[in-house]
């Protein structure tokens, strides 16, 4: 039988290959940490500024604009205007052009609604004979004054905010109004 030695140098080699398999696998793992870390705060961004935008002062997308003259608008009567997204980008083109639904009460008490019915965004068309909104995709009505009337619509049409200044007609504007927005 061969005499079996202990080797000196086979103990430090199989320490210097375990350090080194410890190392490469702690890195690895650290780095693995810091990629989801990185991962993390850029999903965290924008929902912490989606949640914080409610709680700190005003949505930036909303702004007052024009829809006209309030001589444009006849007494107990709906017409349809449009106004141009105050938001848009040079590749937008007529996407920017936003109808809505204007309806002079009497002096200067207006109702404007979005053109979209509420129940799948179709574009609602105004019929002055039966004093009506009418979706043509699934069937919606809606009174005059915005209310649903009938099908399959849960609620009345999108009322945007407006005021009158100077003689002009004004809408709060950059974004579809929605149940949170007081008419």
């Amino acid at each position: 039988m061969p005499e079996t030695r202990p080797c000196n140098g086979c103990a430090a080699t199989k320490t210097a290959a375990a350090k080194y398999e410890t190392s490469r696998r702690s890195w690895l793992f650290k780095a693995g940490i810091a990629l989801n870390a990185v991962a993390g705060v850029l999903f965290a961004i924008p929902l912490l500024g989606y949640v914080l935008s409610g709680l700190f002062g005003k949505n930036p997308y909303r702004t007052w604009i024009a829809l006209g003259g309030v001589d444009a608008f006849p007494e107990n009567n709906t017409r349809l205007a449009t106004f141009r997204n105050p938001f848009v980008t040079a590749w937008d083109g007529a996407t920017g052009d936003i109808p809505c639904w204007v309806r002079r009460l009497e002096g200067d008490k207006f109702q404007v609604f979005a053109i979209n019915c509420t129940h799948l965004g179709c574009p609602v068309r105004w019929f002055q004979e039966s004093h009506l909104f009418m979706c043509p995709c699934h069937g919606g009505v809606f009174y005059e004054d915005g209310n649903r009337a009938s099908g399959p619509p849960p609620r009345g049409l999108f009322e945007y905010q407006n005021k009158v200044e100077n003689g002009q007609l004004m809408i709060n504007g950059g974004h579809l109004p929605n149940l949170s927005d007081p008419a």
